[in-house]
């Protein structure tokens, strides 16, 4: 458990993907003890953001810093947004780009906390999640962002949620008890976990995901928050890294081989069986096939909605950390070394892509700008690709 609190907080202090995966990597070692209980990291010490003792001003609330190079610098996260680009990274930086990624304007940010991930379900909203139980809103086409929650009000939420629902979903007396126990565990650490990633269903629905099992859902855009804690098949508190939709189907990919699929009847996110244990990075889909991929190149395909999965034969040993599905309905990953894997198929099969830099940046997301370019963000800013 030491080594996944460990772990989780390198996630993101970088995408240091690299050196993540590559500790993370363990989850693929047979030898190497799997976690238990949340209970057991409760000896860790936090590492983040003060809460501005002494006059030390969080992260939280230190405006990021404008700076030329910030184009330049480590970006985590990329989507669309209508025509234009946005990409999210180290520090607090948010850029976009009106012109496909060939030039880039930095926003001004009212934190400087790292950030993981962005979303844009519509060209005029979008949200964004990092470090510290950090999510951030934008109402203008991503010119400018405001704080919607933070890890303080995180652990307030869970608190006051669970004190008034300790067995939301009917459990019985002992899985109550732990979630009780879960719950605590969390409060107690503080406002120290990520968010990892966002997706949004339209203006007003979505969910973010996140370290030990965190997961939010919000019906109002943002305005209030539901912890949906208890409604995961993931009594360990793997870390949920990833959540994509795949036709009407809603997916989860998070640690330890874990996949999870929402059941909207139950409400709840229900486990799938891969036939995998190492960690899914990353999740997508379209109608008729969902693909979740991760470490040491493992790509598992579903021509089913989840009911069966095969491996798909990569060809790559190095982690495989971004995917997007194209306008035309492609999809394509990028690994930490940099290369670019792309599907005819619906995942069925890849072939790698000659990046046009010919560098082999690490390469932490991609999105599609048309339907052949892409915009990757890496650990050197961003790269426009073209594909056949």
């Amino acid at each position: 458990m030491k080594l996944r609190i460990l772990t989780v907080l390198l996630v993101v202090v970088v995408c240091m993907v690299s050196v993540k995966y590559a500790t993370l990597s363990s989850a693929d070692d047979p030898g190497t003890p799997v976690a238990g209980s949340l209970q057991q990291a409760s000896d860790m010490v936090p590492v983040g953001s003060s809460e501005g003792k002494d006059g030390f001003i969080s992260d939280l609330d230190m405006p990021a810093m404008m700076s030329a190079l910030a184009p330049k610098g480590l970006l985590n996260g990329i989507a669309t947004a209508g025509d234009r680009v946005v990409a999210v990274g180290q520090r607090g930086h948010i850029i976009y780009s009106d012109d496909g990624g060939k030039s880039w304007i930095q926003d001004k940010v009212p934190v400087s906390v790292d950030l993981t991930a962005v979303y844009f379900p519509t060209p005029q909203n979008g949200w964004a999640v990092g470090q510290d139980g950090l999510v951030l809103h934008s109402s203008d086409n991503g010119v400018t962002w405001v704080k919607q929650l933070d890890g303080t009000q995180v652990c307030a939420i869970m608190k006051k949620y669970y004190d008034e629902h300790p067995s939301s979903n009917g459990t019985d007396a002992q899985a109550a008890e732990k979630l009780k126990g879960d719950v605590q565990f969390i409060v107690e650490q503080g406002p120290v976990f990520p968010f990892l990633d966002v997706w949004f269903e339209n203006d007003h629905s979505g969910f973010i995901v996140g370290a030990f099992n965190l997961i939010f859902h919000t019906s109002d855009g943002g305005k209030s928050w539901e912890p949906w804690f208890d409604r995961t098949d993931n009594p360990d508190g793997f870390h949920l890294y990833s959540i994509r939709p795949a036709g009407n189907d809603l997916f989860i990919s998070g640690e330890q081989g874990l996949v999870l699929k929402l059941d909207r009847k139950a409400g709840r996110f229900q486990r799938l069986d891969t036939g995998y244990n190492g960690t899914f990075f990353g999740i997508l889909g379209k109608p008729g096939s969902v693909v979740a991929f991760g470490l040491r190149g493992n790509i598992f395909r579903s021509a089913d909605a989840g009911a069966k999965w095969q491996k798909v034969v990569s060809g790559e040993n190095d982690g495989i950390l971004g995917g997007t599905v194209t306008r035309d309905g492609r999809f394509v990953l990028v690994t930490q070394s940099g290369k670019v894997l792309l599907s005819n198929d619906g995942g069925a099969t890849f072939t790698q892509v000659k990046r046009e830099s010919g560098l082999g940046i690490p390469a932490c997301s991609v999105t599609a700008f048309e339907n052949n370019s892409l915009v990757i963000a890496s650990w050197m800013g961003t790269e426009v690709q073209k594909i056949q």
